[in-house]
């Protein structure tokens, strides 16, 4: 978990590490042939959330498939444990009937979950295995990247604004939009509570999941540079922010629910 100082400044180290693997068109990039604009992609973001759905979904299903009434094992615990845990919080947050909200509660958590705990890998260690076979920067943490948990938290708005208009009718939706909470001689000052009420949401939702990671990624990569002296800060740091993986997986997991819920229930 040392910078290579003979090839990297500690500003280029750094620099290095928090940046993304991009693809685009030729329109996209500028004169120095960096990718900019909606149509750049962060690829590393892209194949390692998608791989890591495949791997702990698929993982979950073999596990579900081969489930016994008898004598489980270790891993079907696990999982029972989790969607037991994820499905008692919908049970106790969530008002409404709905069959969506536990499996997206729980693919919420279980997917951020396993995001953040990449974070746990040390940071010279996929870099430069990406290094070793021609990529010449890797992101390993996809919730670092500000375009994948707005991604999450604007899905999470938008199933919010389909239950609103499955649950009220669009009738009801545009009357809870303009009368609450002051009544509708108050419609305009009400649709802008809303308006910014919404716009909050899904804002706060991804800026919160990113910022903690981003943070505890750039302590790693800070940690990393004492060298050798790294040794007594780096086992603490990474032991601390096993909680903080599973605190903003569950955050995240807890505010989808409270959405959906506000979403089911008429005012």
């Amino acid at each position: 978990m040392s910078a290579d100082g003979g090839t990297l400044t500690t500003t280029g180290y750094i620099q290095h590490h928090l940046t993304n693997l991009t693809v685009c068109s030729d329109a996209a990039r500028d004169a120095a042939g960096h990718c900019h604009g909606f149509w750049a992609f962060h690829l590393d973001t892209l194949v390692i959330s998608g791989l890591l759905g495949i791997l702990v979904f698929g993982l979950m299903a073999k596990v579900a498939a081969k489930a016994s009434s008898g004598v489980p094992g270790g891993l079907q615990n696990f999982v029972e444990m989790v969607v037991g845990m994820v499905d008692q919080q919908v049970k106790d947050t969530f008002h409404g009937k709905s069959a969506l909200v536990t499996p997206l509660a729980i693919t919420i958590f279980v997917w951020v979950f396993v995001m953040n705990a990449m974070d746990l890998i040390p940071v010279d260690f996929l870099p430069l295995l990406a290094g070793a076979v021609g990529i010449p920067y890797l992101e390993a943490v996809p919730t670092t990247d500000p375009n994948l948990t707005f991604a999450m938290s604007i899905t999470v708005f938008c199933i919010m604004i389909w239950m609103n208009l499955k649950v009220k009718g669009v009738g009801g939706f545009l009357h809870e939009v303009f009368a609450a909470p002051f009544g509708m001689k108050m419609a305009p000052v009400n649709f802008i509570f809303r308006v910014v009420e919404d716009i909050a949401k899904p804002i706060s939702l991804a800026l919160r999941l990113f910022g903690n990671m981003y943070a505890g990624e750039m302590v790693f990569i800070l940690i990393a540079l004492l060298g050798i002296w790294q040794l007594p800060l780096a086992l603490p740091w990474a032991l601390f922010h096993i909680l903080i993986i599973t605190l903003q997986a569950f955050v995240f997991m807890m505010l989808t629910i409270v959405y959906m819920s506000m979403a089911s229930e008429s005012h």
